[in-house]
């Protein structure tokens, strides 16, 4: 007879809601700027963060679960914002139109990519992903009816359905709306046979293959929702800062996004957050901000660094991971003080 498992459709509908109250939380963000407890920067910085924190989630699918790396996320961001500035303000398209044409065009990049990863793996596989992002860069600067080039591409807030004219406000909602649903997807893709596939392959591919696994199938899938995260948080990001340039999609991008899974998380969706606003947020609003050390421009890197470092000696699962073991063993505590009470009582009785 088949049991059923209703404790596990509660539980994934309680991580569904606690996305939901984590983005509420968030869109109470603009209403402290419009009060003046918070300043207008701190709305762009955190919304810089949301939008990291949705190519993270893509990576750490790649990298967390399918155990594949890749140095081109970056790439396909800026792919995704150039596609995605060109069809709305060159083109005319709406700008939902443009957001798909956006995701869609780098994905199927991706899947591609996806093929090299059958190929080798590892060293190589990095390697063979920062060649992509640097052709793509390339591009950019030189492709200039399309990009600017070096002058860059201008964008400007996106247009709901054709008529409700957002502002910075309300990109900044629509950001965390569209940083849910990543949460809420990734969450269903990894607590699936999507997820089950994967992990088996990260812990051992020729064990998967034995038990019928696609290795084919799955990489591609994964590259696949590596490039589409990218390309989708490239696309917000140029419409919420409203201008990019080649330069911005560089190298030292794809390992910010890789030091916020490492720092955060890996396989952590919260942590992935946790990442972004460490690596990206707390430079510009804590580490700038100290007299002395806020005076050396690329002290946030070493800070990055030295917290990458760190994460991998002390606590492989990043802060997320710190905090869940934190959060378990004070959960543990009551139950052992109980059995040890239940212990005394017992012996004590025994004794009588």
């Amino acid at each position: 007879m088949e049991k059923k498992r209703p404790a596990v459709k509660g539980f994934s509908n309680k991580q569904y809601i606690g996305f939901i109250i984590f983005g509420l939380c968030l869109c109470l963000i603009p209403v402290l700027v419009k009060m003046g407890v918070l300043k207008t920067s701190f709305l762009n910085i955190i919304g810089g963060s949301i939008i990291y924190t949705i190519a993270a989630l893509g990576l750490n699918i790649l990298l967390g679960y399918a155990g594949s790396s890749s140095l081109g996320t970056a790439g396909f961001m800026g792919l995704g914002a150039y596609i995605s500035a060109y069809m709305s303000a060159d083109l005319g398209l709406p700008w939902e139109l443009s957001l798909i044409i956006a995701t869609v065009i780098p994905t199927l990049i991706g899947i591609l990519v996806g093929v090299l990863s059958l190929k080798m793996s590892g060293l190589y596989l990095g390697i063979a992903t920062l060649c992509v992002a640097e052709i793509f860069r390339k591009t950019f600067s030189q492709f200039t009816q399309v990009t600017g080039g070096f002058a860059g591409k201008s964008a400007s807030f996106p247009v709901l359905f054709g008529t409700i004219k957002l502002k910075q406000t309300g990109t900044f909602v629509l950001l965390i709306v569209f940083m849910v649903l990543a949460m809420m997807l990734t969450y269903n893709l990894v607590h699936g046979q999507l997820g089950r596939a994967l992990h088996a392959i990260r812990s051992s591919e020729t064990a998967a293959q034995a038990m019928g696994v696609s290795l084919r199938k799955y990489r591609l899938v994964a590259f696949a929702l590596a490039s589409g995260y990218g390309a989708m948080a490239g696309s917000l990001y140029v419409h919420f800062v409203r201008f990019v340039y080649p330069s911005t999609w560089n190298l030292l991008l794809s390992l910010n996004i890789l030091a916020m899974i490492v720092i955060g998380g890996m396989r952590s969706i919260y942590g992935t957050f946790i990442g972004a606003i460490i690596v990206y947020a707390v430079p510009d609003l804590i580490l700038k901000r100290i007299p002395v050390v806020g005076s050396y421009n690329g002290f946030a890197y070493v800070f990055s660094g030295v917290l990458v470092i760190l994460v991998i000696m002390f606590s492989r699962g990043g802060i997320a991971g710190m905090i869940s073991g934190l959060v378990s063993k004070r959960k543990a505590r009551p139950a052992e003080t109980a059995a040890a009470a239940g212990t005394d009582d017992s012996s004590g009785a025994g004794t009588e």
